[in-house]
Order: C-alpha cells, then sequence, then structure tokens
C-alpha cells in the first residue's frame, strides 16, 4: 500500500503519505489566542496517524482576520500556545507545519470590520463590499509580515510552513487577470501577476533558509478570464526553482458558492476530483506534490498515488469526520471509518461563524471524540461499572447510534422498531440524485450494532405494557418525525389531481410518471430534493416557497449547486410565495408583494412543509413511570448533526444516572 509508505518533503520524513488539510476549526479565542480545545483537536488527530498536520490558516495581520475565534500569528504573544498546540501533536509521532493566509478581496467587514483590500478595484460577491487597491508599499508590508509569522511558526516548534496561494485569496488575486487590473510591476503580465508571490518566497527564503516552505495553489479556477494550465504549471516550475519543497494543489476560489464548490465539493462532485488536474503539475516538477479534492476513503488516495497524480494525498474532511482514518486505513484499528458524506455542514457552520461541527462525527473538538469513546468496543476494559438494561425505541440513525455506544460500554440493548425494516429516513435520505454519499451515516452504525449482537426488533408497536413488561433502567426515546398533513383545504381539487406527500415520492419515486407534471409546495431541502429527483425523471416542477432562500437546511455550496440543477432543467421556483387556496387543477398563491397568481398544479400537488415531533412514545414512558430521554427528531426536527449528538450523548450520560433503578442481577458487571 503505497499510501502507508514513508515520504519525504525537503528534509522532513513523514511516517506516511497522508496529510492533513488546513481546516478552519474556530476553537480559539476571539483574540486569535489557541486553546485546550484545539489542543484536544490535533492532538486526536495525530494519535489518528496522520503523517504530517497542517494547521489551519492563520493570519499575518490583525487587520486580515477571517472569523471571529481563528488562530492568528501577527504577534509574538502567540508564540507560547502555539508551541503548546505542537508539542501536542508530536507527542503523538506526526509532523506540523502552519499554514499563514491573506484572504485579501475576500475579507468581511461584518466580521470584525476587516478591510477587503486587493490588487485592483473589485467588489467582493460573497458581500457586496467594495475592495480597496492596495499600494506598492503595502503590497511590500505585507511580504513582511509573511517573513515575520513565518519565523514565529519556525520558533514554536513547527517543521515548516505553508503559504496559501490559491482558493482565491490574496496571492490567487494577483494572478489572475480577471481580478488583478493593475498597471504597475504587479499587474498586467504573467511576470508581474505572479512577482507578489514569487517576492515573498525569496524573502522566506532569504531569512529562513532551512524552514521547509510549502506553497497551495488552485490548479484551475473553473471560470472564463482566469489563468490557464500553461500558467499554473509555468508558476510552479519557478517555485520549485525558487527553493519551495512542496506544492499543495486545491482548486477554484471561495469567492462565491459557484467558485467555491471547487475547493470544498458538494457530494455530486466525483472522488479524486482534482487529480486530473494536479497530474501536469506533477509532471512538470520534480518536488513532491500534495492533492486534495474529495479523497474519501483509502480506495480513493491510492488510486491518487498509484496514477501518479500527487505524491502526497491532502485529507480534509474525511478527517473532519473520523480523527482515525489512517489507523482504520493500515489496519492497526479494526473499526470502519466513519466516511465523508460531503454534506459541508463543517464549512458552512465556519462561514456562519460558529464552531465547527461534522455530522457524522458530532463529538469532533472535544474530549469525547477520542478513540475510546468514538470506538469504545475496542475496550473492553472501560465498559461501565454498572451495565443497566436499556430499551430503544426507534431503529432511525438515531436510535442505531444510541444502541451502539450504550452496547459498546457494555449495556444490555434492545432496539424495538414500529415499521417491518430499520433505517427510519435513511431510505429517504438517499433517494435524490448524488445523495448516494449519505449512505455510510447508516452503514457504519449499523454494521457496528450488528456486531455488537445487539437485538433489534422490527414491526413492534410500543405500549404501556410491552414497556413495563421489558422492565427496563433507562428508555430512549428515538421515534424520529412524521410528515406534516398539507396546511390548506384540498377538497376542491379536481379528481384528476393526486395529493401526495415529499415522503411518498422520495420512497417510490415512480408513483409521479415521467413527462406529467406537479407542483411542491415547500421548498426546504426536502421539497428542492424532490424536484431534484422528479426533475431528473423527466417531470415539469414547480416549487412554491414561502421564504426567501431554498433548501435552507443545507450548506451553501451544496445548495447553489441543486438549484442550478433543478433550474437548468426547467423547474419554476416561486419565493416569498404564500398558498392561498386551492380549487380546480390551480392554487391561489400571493406573493410578497401583495400581488396573486394562479399555478396550474398539474397531475400532482406534492406537499414538503416539514416534519412534526413523534412523542407518543414519551408518553408511553410517562404512564409506564419508566426514566427516559428523548432524542433526535422525536425530541426536535433536525439533521443528522443533532440527531447523532442527541444520541451519543444521552448513551454516554446512562452511566451517570444514579437516580435510575439498580441493575438487574442478570446484567451485572461481566455478564452480557
Amino acid at each position: 500500500m503505497l499510501l502507508a509508505n514513508t515520504g519525504r518533503i525537503g528534509p522532513l520524513t513523514l511516517r506516511n503519505r497522508v496529510v492533513m488539510a488546513p481546516m478552519g476549526t474556530n476553537y480559539s479565542t476571539t483574540d486569535g489566542l489557541s486553546t485546550e480545545r484545539d489542543k484536544l483537536y490535533y492532538a486526536e488527530r495525530a494519535r489518528g496517524g496522520v503523517g504530517l498536520i497542517m494547521t489551519e490558516a492563520m493570519v499575518v495581520t490583525e487587520h486580515a482576520r477571517p472569523h471571529h475565534n481563528s488562530l492568528c500569528c501577527y504577534h509574538d504573544r502567540f508564540i507560547p500556545g502555539l508551541a503548546s498546540l505542537v508539542d501536542a501533536i508530536k507527542a503523538h509521532g506526526a509532523r506540523v507545519c502552519g499554514q499563514l493566509n491573506h484572504r485579501g478581496a475576500l475579507l468581511r467587514r461584518s466580521v470584525l470590520n476587516m478591510e477587503p483590500v486587493g490588487p485592483s478595484p473589485w467588489t467582493n460577491p460573497n458581500t457586496g463590499d467594495a475592495v480597496r487597491p492596495l499600494e506598492v508599499g503595502e503590497i511590500v508590508e505585507i511580504q513582511k509580515l509573511f517573513v515575520a509569522a513565518a519565523r514565529r511558526l519556525m520558533l514554536a516548534g513547527y517543521d515548516g510552513v505553508e503559504i496559501h496561494a490559491g482558493n482565491g485569496y490574496l496571492f490567487q488575486q494577483f494572478f489572475t487577470p480577471r481580478i488583478n487590473r493593475r498597471s504597475d510591476r504587479y499587474g498586467g503580465s504573467f511576470d508581474n501577476r505572479s512577482r507578489l508571490l514569487m517576492e515573498t518566497i525569496a524573502r522566506l527564503k532569504g531569512e529562513l533558509p532551512d524552514f521547509p516552505l510549502i506553497v497551495r495553489l488552485s490548479a484551475s479556477e473553473f471560470v472564463a478570464g482566469g489563468y490557464n494550465q500553461d500558467e499554473i504549471v509555468e508558476l510552479a516550475r519557478r517555485l520549485q526553482s525558487a527553493g519551495v519543497s512542496a506544492l499543495d494543489i486545491s482548486g477554484g476560489s471561495n469567492e462565491s458558492p459557484q467558485l467555491s464548490k471547487y475547493c470544498i465539493q458538494p457530494p455530486s462532485f466525483p472522488r479524486r476530483c482534482l487529480a486530473p488536474y494536479s497530474k501536469p503539475i506533477k509532471d512538470a516538477v520534480t518536488i513532491p506534490v500534495l492533492v486534495a479534492g474529495r479523497i474519501v476513503d483509502p480506495e480513493d488516495a491510492e488510486a491518487v498515488l498509484v496514477e501518479g497524480a500527487a505524491d502526497f494525498v491532502s485529507v480534509g474532511r474525511a478527517l473532519y469526520a473520523d480523527p482515525h482514518w489512517c489507523l482504520k486505513a493500515f489496519g492497526v484499528v479494526r473499526a470502519p471509518i466513519r466516511k465523508c458524506i460531503a454534506c459541508n455542514v463543517c464549512f458552512e457552520r465556519l462561514t456562519l461563524e460558529k464552531d465547527v461541527a461534522c455530522v457524522h462525527n458530532p463529538m469532533i473538538g472535544t474530549e469525547f471524540e477520542a478513540l475510546e469513546h468514538a470506538e469504545p468496543q475496542l475496550y473492553p476494559a472501560a465498559r461501565t461499572r454498572e451495565p443497566r438494561r436499556v430499551l430503544v425505541l426507534g431503529a432511525g440513525v438515531s436510535g442505531i447510534e444510541a444502541a451502539r455506544v450504550l452496547a459498546a460500554r457494555g449495556h444490555a440493548v434492545e432496539v424495538w422498531e414500529k415499521a417491518e425494516q430499520p433505517g427510519g429516513q435513511m431510505p429517504l435520505a438517499v433517494a435524490a440524485p448524488d445523495k448516494r454519499e449519505v449512505e455510510p451515516v447508516w452503514s457504519y452504525r449499523w454494521q457496528q450494532v450488528q456486531a455488537l449482537g445487539v437485538n433489534v426488533k422490527t414491526g413492534m408497536t410500543p405500549t404501556v405494557q410491552a414497556i413495563r413488561a421489558y422492565a427496563p433502567d433507562f428508555v430512549v426515546v428515538a421515534t424520529g418525525a412524521r410528515p406534516r398533513p398539507c396546511p390548506f383545504d384540498t377538497s376542491r381539487l379536481d379528481a384528476s389531481v393526486t395529493v401526495l406527500h415529499a415522503w411518498d415520492v422520495l420512497a417510490a419515486p415512480q408513483r409521479v410518471a415521467a413527462g406529467s407534471r406537479a407542483t411542491i409546495v415547500g421548498g426546504g431541502m426536502v421539497g428542492m430534493e424532490t424536484a431534484d429527483l422528479l426533475s431528473a425523471n423527466g417531470v415539469q416542477c414547480t416549487v412554491i416557497e414561502a421564504f426567501a432562500t431554498l433548501a435552507a437546511g443545507m450548506a451553501r455550496n451544496n445548495r447553489m449547486e441543486l438549484i442550478e440543477r433543478v433550474e437548468a432543467r426547467g423547474t419554476r421556483i416561486l419565493t416569498r410565495a404564500s398558498v392561498l387556496g386551492a380549487h380546480g387543477s390551480r392554487l391561489d398563491v400571493e406573493s410578497a408583494e401583495g400581488a396573486g397568481v394562479e399555478v396550474e398544479i398539474g397531475a400532482h400537488l406534492i406537499v414538503a412543509i416539514g416534519p412534526a415531533s413523534d412523542t407518543e412514545a414519551a408518553r408511553l414512558c410517562e404512564e409506564a413511570g419508566v426514566q427516559y430521554a428523548v432524542i433526535g427528531d422525536a425530541s426536535r426536527p433536525g439533521d443528522f448533526l443533532t440527531g447523532l449528538r442527541d444520541a451519543w450523548m444521552v448513551a454516554l450520560s446512562v452511566d451517570h444516572r444514579r437516580g435510575a433503578a439498580a441493575p438487574a442481577a442478570a446484567f451485572k458487571e461481566g455478564a452480557r
């Protein structure tokens, strides 16, 4: 396995070919100081076997903060905290490199009042902020700031530094002719557009000649008017000649969701999507090349190396999802990898100034993310000292996650599911196009529950009598949610109009014939995914949404691509529109401006206005007089993140429920 081989970047020997990509966390203080949470997060990934950890982008000036809680490196006061962070990483055998960045024109006034600056007058597409062009003196000062920040990394014990010159940030803004319109020595020709980066590299190598230096580039901007392949290959050659130790290849630009999807790809993008773009660069240089781009499992990584597209793989979101990805890939830890599903909730949370989170790994950045908590079945000695008899009501994702953690911790667990099959809403979650990538959220957990021997009974409708007869010490209520009924009267509709719920359509799309017309009331995530599925099958759709934002629960990269895809198939979308009534074959719809319009429904009226919690099982537990907790959609309709976090933490809380009934004799310590 090439992935497990050692490799070299400059003078550094890495224990394998896996590099953790630099990804934000928002775990630091508002002043940019590292925290204990930063250390937990990075140390667990070092413990998980990564060869080189690239810590998140750190700013070189206080005037370029990207987030409220981002790490900083613009003053010597940050050195002690960064040194502590480095020590935590190196304690587990990984190398560590620090990425330095300046967002330039993509700085946001809404975040700490940062002023967007760049090569030329421009407008930040994300925010509409005007961009001020930098003076030559300011350009020189920024170069010096990068050198000063790199020196601080060296003093803190970092093994190297990466300069971020891709993904639409300052160096790339200067390099691309579609943004750089300068007429001085920093604009125009290839030499001039690359001057900012090349001068910065020269300063760094001149002052820190022995400090390994990596440069991240976007192999392509994926938009007209940008630089071409010949130019990025030539830039790579020049960087090698300037003494750069390695090149880290990404793609696209974070200036807009339309281009950001090439940096942080949605699930519709193929695995290893950037490998074909890194191959020409790899062929043109002799220094090591790293490449990112939907490297989800070890087979993806191995294929990149085998085909010669790179020397190392830059694994990003997959290490959010599973910090122990490497140990599992190499067979050291005998447990399945929690595969990234490319939902991009992680990226969305950072954009919203929240701490990073992962729907598949809800304990990211906490002490509970440690292998002993994430895979408790591997540690028999750490089982609970007071095993409980626990009943889980509901075999959806949340219920099965609770059962997984409980059983692995040594509790006696049984799951009751009312339906004839386990899985809850999972069949609906994977029904839309490009949603098969979501499937590991279920299979990872179901595989382990089966391996642990948990008894899962289907076709079981709970009753007070049945719960009392089972005599649980504790009950986890994970009965999910039900679809909300149509909010308006449909009795006046023609008999030719079939009224369906979106869940029914996702479960059996053949109910809506190709070539027919359908109107979907509700443009949330479920409504838009229903439109995606149907329009792909040749159904002419209309979507009516009361709010201004479509698919509001979806990360913006994924959301924008979904909307573009649906609109390209001719779907009619009405936002800020309310249904007043239905009659014949039409809906009466009112726009936000108060104007009325009649919408021809077609053959099918599909309702997608969200779910309501199924609380019946909680009532039964109350009547049965047993202790219980409600999790997931049964508590409050949400997403995988909220449901899995509920499940994991409630399962761990059972050990602390001192007031619960004493464990049954058959389930005392050591018994199974």
